[in-house]
């Protein structure tokens, strides 16, 4: 089950005894657990049938003690064990689990983990109630995700302002949507967001950044790959080496896949992991820098990030770094 669908039943009024939220992916849970401490009660009923609880500073007895308490002048109370992974005494929820109240709608975030799919209390909790279980998405999956969020708000955005985000954010879903949010505080309902939104709200320059930097080493276009590092340079916040060199590693392995592909564009589209529209890119870029080109390219990063950590490297700058190895990459 996904989050959303867990908050579309409750909407429409549907419970379970127990929700189970575990995983790596923070924001997802987050989002169920905010829904059902801010709404799942009104503002009259959460005074008296709303127990926030975390793992850290409670015990099993006091998390059960609260569970089986009747509702208060409401048909049902909420409690909340947030940190779940953090309580010592966590397995001994088991006999309250096996004969939950159904007046009670208990909620266990249990963050950056999962409990044993074998064992006595993930059978319970599947039969008991509902688990969602989840993970961190891939990379290339961030901008697709990112589209999703936006439409699901009421808007809708383009492809390349998705990149941007993506690229400048990386993986973090709860930074993505503070600034989609952002976003449609400032901008009217029904308008599309583009990059020009992304540069002026987010503060992402729209010509200076990774996917652009990557865009022209892919076309060979010196004067536009020195003009943004040399901006790079000067703005070290914009794009620190740090967040360029995998990038660019992510970039240019992906067009070594090319060179070992069979199939058509949707066959090398779904080996790269991108999306169809951007695959023109990296077939251009593939023919100009050839298997030795791209292979090279792979090596100076893998060079460049331990020059950039003072690995055979004397203290320079992490601009003329950069300047250096995108340099040797165009002019071997």
């Amino acid at each position: 089950m996904e989050y959303q669908d867990i908050i579309k039943d409750w909407k429409q009024q549907k419970f379970r005894p127990l929700y189970w939220l575990e995983g790596e992916e923070d924001f997802f849970i987050d989002q169920v657990v905010d829904y059902a401490e801010h709404k799942l009660l009104s503002e009259a009923d959460k005074g008296f049938n709303l127990t926030v609880l975390y793992g850290k500073d409670t015990d099993w007895a006091t998390v059960v003690n609260a569970c089986r308490r009747y509702p208060m002048f409401a048909e049902r109370q909420v409690v909340i064990l947030k940190e779940a992974q953090s309580m010592r005494d966590l397995l001994k929820l088991e006999a309250y689990i096996e004969q939950p109240l159904e007046s009670t709608v208990f909620v266990v975030a249990h963050k950056q983990g999962k409990i044993d799919g074998r064992s006595k209390m993930a059978k319970l909790v599947k039969d008991k109630g509902v688990i969602l279980s989840t993970k961190k998405l891939y990379d290339n999956q961030l901008p697709s995700w990112a589209e999703a969020y936006v439409k699901s708000q009421g808007l809708a955005i383009s492809e390349k302002a998705c990149i941007l985000l993506a690229d400048h954010i990386g993986n973090d879903l709860s930074r993505i949507a503070n600034e989609i949010d952002k976003l449609l505080v400032n901008l009217p309902q029904g308008k599309k967001i583009d990059e020009n939104d992304i540069e002026k709200y987010v503060g992402i320059s729209k010509e200076y950044n990774v996917f652009e930097l990557q865009n022209a080493l892919g076309q060979q276009d010196m004067p536009k790959v020195m003009r943004i590092v040399r901006y790079f340079s000067a703005n070290p916040k914009a794009a620190p080496i740090q967040m360029v060199i995998p990038a660019l590693y992510n970039y240019f392995s992906k067009i070594n896949l090319l060179f070992g592909v069979k199939g058509g564009e949707k066959e090398m589209a779904s080996a790269l992991g991108v999306h169809p529209f951007f695959l023109k890119d990296y077939t251009a870029a593939a023919r100009k820098f050839g298997p030795g080109g791209t292979e090279r390219a792979i090596l100076l990063l893998h060079q460049y990030n331990l020059r950039s950590i003072g690995i055979n490297d004397s203290g320079n700058e992490d601009g003329e770094l950069m300047k250096e190895m995108v340099f040797r990459m165009l002019r071997p």
